[in-house]
């Protein structure tokens, strides 16, 4: 079967070094050929709460986008994340799909995501990642994208983060 690459933004601000790890480890256990980028503090965005550790993993699979948003979402559950709280709150995990391939799609979810344009803890990660990678509706870099960006909209700094 064909293998698709897949791009996942990762969100804590709930425990957040435990479930950082425990989010690489699960998605190690689903897909294959996982990297991660550094790890990202950043103020919480759309409301007060604990500062996020965000990062950004790359992986391949061979699943459908359906599946993939089946399978974070069921890691978010098992890892503590309450889908009926309001969208803008604190978490043990957030996972979002951010690209599939370089498909343009509306449903089951909107691919590519929006927040890689205007978040700095999604295209900080990215661009570090996946440098070259092309946004399949900027039609730009992640690098170039990054370099663009209004870097004093958000705060952001790399953590040193030991994954042992």
């Amino acid at each position: 079967m064909a293998q698709h690459v897949i791009l996942i933004s990762i969100g804590s601000n709930i425990e957040r070094e435990r479930y950082t790890r425990q989010s690489v480890v699960a998605l190690k256990q689903h897909f294959s050929n996982v990297t991660v980028s550094s790890v990202y503090e950043s103020e919480a965005v759309g409301f007060n709460g604990n500062p996020f550790y965000n990062l950004v993993a790359r992986a391949e699979t061979d699943m459908s986008v359906d599946d993939v948003c089946n399978i974070l979402k069921t890691i978010e559950k098992e890892n503590g994340r309450v889908h009926s709280a309001k969208k803008f709150c604190a978490r043990t995990l957030d996972l979002d799909l951010l690209t599939f391939d370089d498909r343009v799609i509306n449903e089951p979810v909107v691919l590519p995501r929006d927040e890689i344009t205007f978040n700095a803890f999604v295209l900080w990660p990215l661009a570090e990642l996946v440098p070259n990678d092309i946004h399949p509706v900027t039609k730009q870099s992640y690098a170039q994208m990054w370099q663009a960006f209004d870097k004093q909209k958000q705060q952001l700094w790399p953590i040193d983060f030991t994954w042992s």
